[in-house]
C-alpha cells in the first residue's frame, strides 16, 4: 500500500485523467463494513475518496476506507495510471455544462493558490464579444463555450480558452428582447452544455439548438412554445439542458410535460412526463439514483418532483408551498434526500425520497437563496440567503452554523475548488476566496472585476453569471466581457 502523502501527489497530477483515459473497465465494488457492492468503473480519485462511474453514468464517491482491500489496490493503481498518462492526455477537466459534470459546482481542481495576492490573481485575458446575457461558461478540450445575445439573435459562441479570441459563433434563435422581462437585464441565461462532439443551448425565448463543437453547424433544433405548448417564463427561460446516456432532458413546462426526453442526435421525443404539468421556473434538472432506480429531479414554483428516468413516469412530488414569484436554485441530491432552496421569503428543506412517497425531513427560512446557487461540502450547505449574506448550513439539522455579511459580501453566487469558496458579491463584481469550512468565515483575497459592462446600463441587472474554476483558471463574465484568471500561480 502506497503512503498518504504519496498517493495525494499523485491524484494532484492524475485525478482529472482517470475519467478521461479510458483506464478502468467495470468491476464489482465492496463496502468493507456493511458488505453491499455496487456496479461501475473507476472514474478517479478525490482527496480521500473513490469516484465510481454507475452504468448509468452517474459518479458516486466511496471513501476510501470504507473499501475492502482489492479495491483500494485497484483504485490506487488507476490513480498512478491516471497521472503516467497526464502528458499525453487533453489537459485538465473539462467543464462541460451548468455546475460541471455532476451539477453540483465543485470544480476537480487541485494545487489552487490558497491566498491571493493583493489586486488579486493574475488576468490572463479579457473578452469583450459576449453579448447579452448572463450565462456561465462550458470549457471542453480547450475551448470555452458560452451563449449570448447579438444584433437581435440568441446565440452559441466559441473561444479558445488560451486566449480568448472568438472562434466561430451560430445562432439559436431570434431574440429582440421581447416576449419576457428584460428590464433586469436581456439576453440569454442558461449555460450550454457539451457532449460527445455536440452543443446543446436554450434560448431566453424557449428555443433549442444542437449543433458541433467544430464550426457550431445546426444538427437539430427546437421551440418550447411551438412544439411542446410551454410558456415562457416572467425573465425568459434559464435552465441549462441535461445530457444523460442518449437523452436531452429539459423542461418546457405545462401541460404538453413539464419534462420531456430527447433523443440528444436527433431531437426526436422519447416521453412526456405525465402527470406533470407545472409550468417552468428557472431551475434545472438533476439525476437522482436511489436504490438502484435513476430518476430526474426537477423544482418548480409549487411543487419538487421526481420522475422516472425511462419512462417520464412521476415517482413522487413535494410541495413547496413558499415558492413566490421566481424559484431558481438548483436541487442538490445527497444519499436518498433532495435539498432545495428559494428566495422571496421561500426558505429551504430537505426531502426524503428513498422509500414510496417523498417525506420533508426539515424545513425553515434559514437559507432563502434567490438565484447565486448552494454548494454542498462535507454535509454543510455554503451560499448567499436573502437577508443574512453568506450562510453555512448543516444538511442534516438545517441548522445555522454561522453566517458573514457586509460589505462585499451580501449577494450573489458562489463556486467549489480544492477546499475553497469562490464567490462573487452581485452589487460590486467583487470576488473573494473563503475557506469551505463550518468553522467560520476566513477570507483569503478578494479583488475587482477590472472593467464593468455598459449593456448594464438602464436595467436593474446585477453582475449574475456564476463564477466557474477549471484548468487552473477562473472564469467570470459580466454581460459581454468575460474574464480569465490563473489561480494556480
Amino acid at each position: 500500500m502506497m503512503t498518504k502523502s504519496l498517493l495525494n501527489r499523485i491524484i494532484a497530477v492524475g485525478f482529472a485523467v482517470c475519467a478521461t483515459a479510458n483506464i478502468s473497465e467495470a468491476r464489482t465494488w465492496t463496502d468493507a463494513e456493511s458488505g453491499r457492492t455496487i456496479e461501475g468503473e473507476l472514474a478517479g480519485i478525490s482527496g480521500e475518496k473513490v469516484q465510481v462511474r454507475l452504468p448509468g453514468g452517474k459518479v458516486v464517491e466511496i471513501p476510501l476506507a470504507r473499501l475492502s482491500e482489492a479495491d483500494r489496490k485497484f483504485a490506487e493503481e488507476g490513480a498512478v495510471k491516471g497521472a503516467a498518462g497526464a502528458a499525453g492526455a487533453a489537459g485538465a477537466a473539462d467543464w462541460p455544462s451548468w455546475r460541471g459534470p455532476e451539477r453540483n459546482d465543485h470544480s476537480p481542481d487541485t494545487g489552487l493558490l490558497k491566498e491571493w495576492p493583493e489586486g488579486g490573481p493574475k488576468l490572463l485575458w479579457t473578452s469583450k464579444v459576449g453579448g447579452k446575457g448572463y450565462s456561465s461558461p462550458a470549457v471542453v478540450g480547450g475551448r470555452l463555450y458560452l451563449t449570448g445575445t447579438r444584433r437581435g439573435k440568441a446565440q452559441i459562441y466559441c473561444l479558445d480558452a488560451a486566449t480568448g479570441e472568438e472562434v466561430w459563433s451560430t445562432d439559436i434563435g431570434e431574440d429582440a428582447g421581447e416576449g419576457y422581462n428584460t428590464g433586469w437585464g436581456g439576453g440569454t441565461r442558461g449555460a450550454v452544455t457539451v457532449d460527445d462532439g455536440l452543443i446543446y443551448a436554450i434560448s431566453a425565448n424557449g428555443d433549442v439548438a444542437c449543433v458541433d463543437v467544430e464550426k457550431g453547424a445546426r444538427k437539430w433544433t427546437k421551440s418550447f412554445v411551438k412544439d411542446f405548448n410551454g410558456k415562457v417564463p416572467s425573465w425568459g427561460y434559464a435552465e441549462s439542458p441535461l445530457v444523460d446516456g442518449e437523452k436531452l432532458i429539459v423542461t418546457p413546462g405545462g401541460k404538453g410535460g413539464a419534462i420531456v426526453a430527447l433523443d440528444k442526435k436527433t431531437g426526436r421525443t422519447i416521453w412526456k412526463s405525465e402527470g406533470l404539468e407545472d409550468e417552468a421556473q428557472y431551475s434545472s434538472v438533476i439525476i437522482a439514483e436511489v436504490k438502484g432506480r435513476k430518476q430526474y429531479v426537477q423544482l418548480f414554483m409549487k411543487t419538487l418532483a421526481g420522475v422516472d428516468a425511462e419512462t417520464g413516469k412521476v415517482l413522487w412530488k413535494s410541495d413547496w408551498k413558499d415558492g413566490r414569484t421566481a424559484v431558481i436554485p438548483t436541487p442538490i441530491y445527497h444519499k436518498g434526500h433532495v435539498y432545495v432552496t428559494s428566495g422571496y421569503g421561500a426558505g429551504s428543506k430537505l426531502v426524503n425520497i428513498e422509500g414510496d412517497e417523498a417525506k420533508d425531513v426539515w424545513v425553515n427560512k434559514v437559507m432563502k437563496n434567490h438565484h447565486g446557487g448552494v454548494v454542498l461540502v462535507d454535509e454543510h450547505l455554503f451560499g448567499f440567503s436573502d437577508g443574512g449574506g453568506l450562510v453555512c448550513q448543516e444538511l442534516e439539522s438545517g441548522e445555522k452554523v454561522w453566517n458573514e455579511s457586509g460589505e462585499g459580501i451580501q449577494k450573489g453566487a458562489v463556486h467549489y475548488a480544492d477546499g475553497m469558496l469562490y464567490g462573487l458579491d452581485e452589487q460590486e463584481g467583487s470576488v473573494f476566496l473563503a475557506e469551505a469550512t463550518p468553522k467560520g468565515y476566513k477570507e483569503h483575497g478578494r479583488f475587482s472585476l477590472p472593467e464593468v459592462t455598459k449593456l448594464r446600463e438602464g436595467t436593474q441587472g446585477k453582475v449574475w453569471t456564476h463564477p466557474v474554476v477549471i484548468g487552473g483558471r477562473l472564469y467570470l463574465r459580466d454581460q459581454d466581457l468575460v474574464f480569465c484568471f490563473d489561480v494556480k500561480g
